[in-house]
Formats: structure tokens, C-alpha cells, sequence
């Protein structure tokens, strides 16, 4: 624990200081944590992450039933990572999931709002079931997680923390697999992360969100056969390679640790370089250059 000290001036001079404790270490030590969709992939890692930083358990909701990497973890976790089924995109199951948790385990100290769906394609193609159906869990899914596990945490007085998964693709378009609804739909993500930071602090909730860059999931497993992969790495400039789903679990845990007391309404981009403003920049310069000269 690290030690904050503050000071007073009055017209006598300095009073006495007033010690305040903060935590200056990165653990979840003792924390009772929740994450939508951890049943495989990215959810799965984050769970895992958590656990490992000392988090007293770790719950994933998600409507599939838990496969086999998850009763894999389960066994390597000895009780402390637990699976409930609910439906994301209904509120009321999703609050009664988080009532679930907080009635067995007397607390919730962090809700980690991964669930969420992609759809690929030109954006005339897209039927509007399919863009109905993106939003419903991307958006609608996500502020119903966040308000549930908010309401736990002002009833119990807890300072919790929020934490969405956004995208790398809310911040610029992928012309080799493009989605608009999708995008659209994650910076939506990054916007409420925003909102619900400003709306939550005085009830000392912290709400940030991740972006994930091309990750080594099972929906990515087409992007190293392309033909001009390499190029593509060459042209990015970054870590020649996918991400690891284990790689991006700091990023997680240090948000919903009392290290990051005072961190809210950020987002943390976990991409390698690939689709960051390192891109976009010198497009912008180049055509502003032109726009003056040429």
C-alpha cells in the first residue's frame, strides 16, 4: 500500500496532515468478479487473468453452455471459476444473474462486459435482422450488464469498476473485412464507457473500456492465411503477429484493481500498433500538405 499525505493552510500556518491509504499494487486480491461471455475466447483469458491476480472468484455469464476449455479451467481453479446462464440481451436475466452472485458470495467488486457478437460484410449486404441482432448484444447487452452490476454496487457501497470490451475496429475501418454496424456498434461502446464514467463517479463506480486488436481467437483464424498477410504486417508496423487472448489481460485486471483508484473513462487499446492513429496520421499530414501546396 502506498501512502497519499495532503496538507492544509490556514492562517496559522500548516496544520496537520491527513494520511490517505491507496493501493500502488496491481491484484484483485480478495475481489468477487464478473464477466459476460467468459465461457471460451477472450472472456475465458480475462477470467483467467483475474484469477491469477488473486481475484477470491470469478464468474462467467454467458448463454452458451460452458465447452470444454472452460471445464479445462474449472479444474485448474479448484472452485473459484463458475459459470451461470443468462441471456445478456434481457435485462431481467442478467439482474438476476448478478443478484445470483452477489447472494452467494456476499459481494461484487467488478463486471467485465465482454459478450458481444461480429458479422463481417459489406454494409448493402447486411439484413436488417443482422445488424438488429449486432446491436442487441454489442449495445443493448452491454448497458443492461453495466446497469445491473452498477445497481449492485450502490447498494452495497461498493467502488466497483465497470470495464467493456470495445474494438480496435471503433476506432477505424477494416477495408480487407469491413463492418459498419459492427464498428458502429463498438464505439457506441466507447461512448458509454464515457457517459456512464461521468454519470457513475459520484458513486465512486469507474467505468473504462479495452480494444482489442486482432486477437488468436477462433474467429480470426482465416487472417493469417492470407495470401499478403505478411505485407499487411509490414505495412502496420507493429508486432508481426496475432495477439495472444492471455495478452490482454493486464489491461483488464489493472482496470478493475484499486491500483487504478483513480482511473475512469479511458480505453486502453491492446493492438500491437494495428489499427492505432500511428495509421492515420500520416495520411492526414500528407493530404494536408497537398491541400496547401498542390
Amino acid at each position: 500500500m502506498g501512502t497519499s499525505v495532503t496538507e492544509a493552510e490556514t492562517a496559522g500556518g500548516p496544520t496537520t496532515t491527513v494520511a490517505q491509504q491507496h493501493q500502488t499494487k496491481v491484484t484483485l486480491i480478495g475481489k468477487v468478479i464478473a464477466i459476460t461471455g467468459a465461457n471460451r475466447g477472450i472472456g475465458l483469458g480475462v477470467a483467467e487473468a483475474c484469477l491469477d491476480n488473486g481475484a477470491q472468484v470469478v464468474y462467467s455469464i454467458d448463454y452458451a453452455e460452458p465447452g470444454e476449455d472452460f471445464a479445462a479451467a474449472q479444474k485448474r481453479w479448484q472452485g473459484k471459476l463458475k459459470a451461470i446462464q443468462a441471456d445478456v440481451t434481457k435485462e431481467a436475466t442478467v439482474t438476476a444473474a448478478v443478484d445470483q452472485i452477489v447472494e452467494s458470495e456476499g459481494a461484487l467488486h467488478g463486471m467485465v462486459v465482454n459478450a458481444g457478437r461480429t458479422n463481417h460484410k459489406a454494409a448493402l449486404d447486411f439484413t436488417e435482422e443482422e445488424i438488429r441482432n449486432l446491436f442487441d448484444i454489442n449495445v443493448f447487452g452491454a448497458f443492461y450488464c453495466a446497469r445491473a452490476a452498477a445497481r449492485a454496487f450502490i447498494k452495497l457501497n461498493i467502488k466497483g469498476a465497470v470495464v467493456f470490451t470495445a474494438s480496435m475496429a471503433s476506432y477505424r475501418p477494416n477495408k480487407r473485412v469491413p463492418s459498419a454496424p459492427y464498428g458502429a456498434s463498438k464505439a457506441g461502446i466507447r461512448n458509454m464507457t464515457h457517459t456512464l464514467a461521468m454519470e457513475w463517479a459520484k458513486y465512486n463506480i469507474r467505468v473504462n473500456s479495452v480494444s482489442p486488436g486482432l486477437v488468436d481467437t477462433a474467429m480470426t483464424y482465416w487472417v493469417p492465411q492470407q495470401p499478403d498477410w505478411e505485407q499487411q504486417l509490414k505495412y502496420y508496423g507493429g508486432m508481426p503477429r496475432l495477439a495472444q487472448i492471455q495478452e490482454l489481460g493486464g489491461a483488464y485486471v489493472y482496470l478493475l484493481s484499486d491500483a487504478a483508484s483513480y482511473t475512469t473513462s479511458i480505453d486502453i487499446p491492446v493492438n500491437g500498433v494495428i489499427g492505432s492513429m500511428l495509421h492515420v496520421l500520416p495520411l492526414y499530414w500528407k493530404s494536408l500538405i497537398c491541400f496547401k501546396v498542390c
